[in-house]
């Protein structure tokens, strides 16, 4: 893979449903890692319906902030959604992810961007998670069934930074809680997938979206789903061609 040095390199999406709170921060933020790195970075703010003022914000960062960019969604379809939003609109070579609560750490993008030319995707590991009782329960019961069907290997697959290959994110096949198996996902492709011990913050600002409710039930909806896709997953490999031989002699 050759990229030019001027060439935008990786462009972080960054889902966003009323958290204007946080935005002033994440921009902070996430200027001091895009400082950090000789890459060029840019950033993609996709607006998934907000109903608070952070589309107001978000337009002021872009205003301000050459490396940030958005879209707005006409409605609110969730995580998945917003990221299926974002990688379809995103063309540099590797596609990142964080949360705007910044629970995870911008700078640890850093660690990730070692990895990613050689795998398809690489994603955090939340050490010493900052969350409540209950969601730190939650997530290992969710996690712990899911590993069970899918066979991922992947002992933190909520953690939200990641960095995949643009084209491996294109390929990935979207349905509602498509983001707690990207791993998976991603391997069904025969792709290869590393994982990063990353830091992990209590959320200062704004209210966390999932609840012990939607975390057992809803997971174990997708996992039906999953399961699915997964029988039926076509996979393909052209021994030979002529095509591009014709185009070659005309």
């Amino acid at each position: 893979m050759v990229i030019s040095p001027e060439s935008t390199y990786l462009t972080i999406i960054i889902p966003v449903y009323n958290e204007e709170k946080s935005l002033k921060r994440v921009e902070q933020q996430m200027l001091e890692f895009i400082n950090k790195t000789d890459k060029k970075i840019e950033v993609l703010f996709v607006n998934d319906g907000s109903s608070d003022q952070s589309q107001i914000f978000i337009e002021e960062i872009c205003q301000n902030s050459v490396p940030f960019n958005y879209i707005q969604l006409e409605k609110n379809g969730g995580l998945s959604t917003a990221l299926k939003a974002g990688i379809d609109t995103i063309q540099t070579p590797f596609i990142g992810y964080i949360d705007a609560d910044l629970q995870t750490s911008p700078t640890d993008f850093l660690k990730l961007l070692e990895y990613c030319e050689e795998n398809e995707m690489v994603t955090g590991i939340r050490i010493k998670r900052k969350d409540t009782k209950v969601k730190v329960l939650s997530s290992k019961i969710a996690n712990k069934l899911r590993r069970w069907i899918t066979n991922d290997g992947i002992t933190d697959t909520g953690c939200p930074l990641k960095i995949l290959q643009n084209d491996t994110a294109k390929r990935i096949p979207f349905f509602k809680g498509m983001h707690r198996f990207l791993a998976a996902l991603v391997i069904l492709q025969e792709g290869k997938v590393k994982a990063i011990d990353v830091s992990h913050f209590e959320r200062i600002e704004g209210e966390a979206k999932y609840h012990l409710w939607n975390r057992l039930v809803g997971p174990f909806v997708d996992l039906i789903a999953f399961s699915w896709i997964k029988r039926r997953y076509i996979r393909y490999k052209i021994k030979s061609s002529s095509i591009n031989n014709k185009q070659e002699t005309r």
